[in-house]
C-alpha cells in the first residue's frame, strides 16, 4: 500500500471505533436514548473488544456517574476539579481508577449486557481482544505498519474520548444551553469524534439520541443512527424537544408549567436576551465605560462568580432598581426546574406569582417575556 493507503485504513478503523463508542456505549447503553438491533449491537461489542478492550458495564457506569456528579469532587474526570492537563493527557488513568470502584459499578452499571459471551469473554478476557487486533493488523499490513496502526488504534479512544471530550469539552468552546456544569460544544461539526464534539448539547439533553441542535450543527453519529433506523436495526426513543409557541394562554395552568419546564433552556436563553437588553440601557444611564459594560454583561450571564466579581456586580445592582429586579427574577425563574423536592402545586403557584410580578413590574422587557411564557406549548 502507498503511505496514504495506511492513513485511510487507520482513519476508517478508528472511525468505526468512534461510531461504536458514541452509538453503542454512549447513546444506547449509558443513556438508553435508542434501541439497537442484535446485529449492530453484537458487531459493536465485538469491534470495541478488539479495538479498545473496554468493558461495557464499566464505561456506562463511569459515564452515568459523570452526569450525576458533574463538576464535583465525585465526578470521575472533571477538568474543573482535576485540571485540564490531567484530564486531557491522563484521562484514561482516571477512567481506570474509577473502573475499580465497586460502588460505582454497583450503583451505575445496571442494565448493561450480562449474557454468556459477556461473562466468559468480553469482561474477563478484555485484554485478549486488543492482542488479537494486533495480530490482525500485522497480518493485514505487515509487521512494522501493523504495529504502528495498532498503536494509533490503542491511543485513539483514550485521547479523543477520555481526553478531549472529557477535558476540552468541559473547558473551551461555545454553549447553546446554560447547564449547571461547564460543558461546551467544541465544534459545530461532529465528524471526527462521531458527534461527541457537541458536548454542551448532550449535557442539556442527556437522553437525546441526536446531539446536534442548531441548524448549522452536524452530528454524524445521528446520520448513522437514522440509517440503522431505516434498515430496521435501530429505534430512536427520545430526542431534544423543539421549542413550540402557540396562542397566549389566559390562565397559568399545569400545561403551561409543563411547557415551560420542557423548554427550560430556550426559556432561559430568551430571558437572558431580555436581561442583556436592560443591561445595555443601564450601562448608558450609569455611564459605565466599555470595559465595565462588557464585564457587567458577562457577570449577568455567569452562574458562578469569584468573590471580587460578586462584590462589583452587587455594587452595580444597587445603583439600578430595574437591573436588580430582573437579575433577581432570573433566579426565581430557574427555581421552577431546579427545585426537585417541590410539589407540582408549589411550582404552579410559583409560576403564577412570577408571571404576575413580571406583568406588574412596569418593565417592558419583563412584560413582553411574560407573554412569551404564556405561549409555550408541549
Amino acid at each position: 500500500m502507498p503511505w496514504w493507503g495506511y492513513v485511510v485504513a487507520v482513519l476508517a478503523m478508528t472511525h468505526v471505533t468512534i461510531a461504536g463508542v458514541t452509538i453503542f456505549l454512549h447513546r444506547h447503553q449509558a443513556h438508553r436514548a435508542l434501541e439497537l438491533g442484535s446485529l449492530p449491537s453484537h458487531f459493536f461489542r465485538l469491534w470495541l473488544w478488539l479495538s479498545t478492550g473496554m468493558v461495557t458495564k464499566e464505561w456506562a457506569a463511569i459515564h452515568r456517574k459523570h452526569h450525576a456528579k458533574c463538576e464535583t469532587p465525585a465526578d470521575p474526570h472533571s477538568p474543573q476539579v482535576f485540571g485540564l492537563n490531567r484530564v486531557l493527557w491522563g484521562g484514561v488513568f482516571l477512567y481506570v481508577k474509577e473502573s475499580r470502584n465497586a460502588d460505582t459499578m454497583e450503583r451505575y452499571g445496571h442494565g448493561t449486557p450480562d449474557d454468556w459471551i459477556e461473562r466468559h469473554l468480553y469482561t474477563p478476557l478484555h485484554k485478549l481482544g486488543v492482542i488479537i487486533m494486533l495480530a490482525i493488523d500485522i497480518l493485514l499490513f505487515g509487521a512494522l505498519p501493523g504495529i504502528l496502526i495498532w498503536g494509533v488504534q490503542m491511543v485513539w479512544i483514550p485521547f479523543w474520548a477520555a481526553g478531549v471530550i472529557n477535558g476540552v469539552g468541559h473547558f473551551f468552546g461555545y454553549r447553546n444551553f446554560a447547564c449547571n456544569d461547564a460543558s461546551t460544544n467544541i465544534l459545530p461539526w461532529g465528524i471526527l469524534i462521531g458527534g461527541e464534539e457537541l458536548h454542551n448539547n448532550h449535557h442539556a439533553f442527556a437522553t437525546s439520541a441526536k446531539l446536534s441542535n442548531k441548524w448549522y450543527e452536524f452530528d454524524i453519529g445521528w446520520l448513522y443512527i437514522r440509517i440503522l433506523e431505516i434498515l430496521g436495526q435501530a429505534r430512536v426513543k427520545k430526542v431534544a424537544p423543539t421549542p413550540r409557541l402557540g396562542v397566549i394562554r389566559p390562565a397559568v395552568d399545569a400545561k403551561m408549567l409543563q411547557a415551560v419546564i420542557t423548554h427550560r433552556y430556550d426559556v432561559l436563553a430568551k430571558y437572558m436576551k431580555s436581561l442583556q437588553r436592560i443591561a445595555s440601557e443601564e450601562i448608558a444611564k450609569l455611564r459605565l465605560d466599555a470595559n465595565q459594560g462588557h464585564a457587567l454583561k458577562r457577570w449577568l450571564g455567569e452562574s458562578e462568580l469569584q468573590s471580587l466579581e460578586q462584590e462589583k456586580l452587587a455594587s452595580v445592582l444597587k445603583k439600578s432598581d430595574r437591573l436588580s429586579k430582573v437579575y433577581a427574577m432570573r433566579a426565581d425563574l430557574e427555581a421552577l426546574w431546579m427545585r426537585s423536592a417541590a410539589s407540582h402545586e408549589q411550582l404552579l403557584k410559583q409560576l403564577q406569582e412570577w408571571i404576575h410580578c413580571a406583568e406588574q413590574s412596569g418593565i417592558a422587557q419583563l412584560q413582553e417575556f411574560s407573554l412569551r411564557l404564556r405561549r409555550y406549548a408541549v
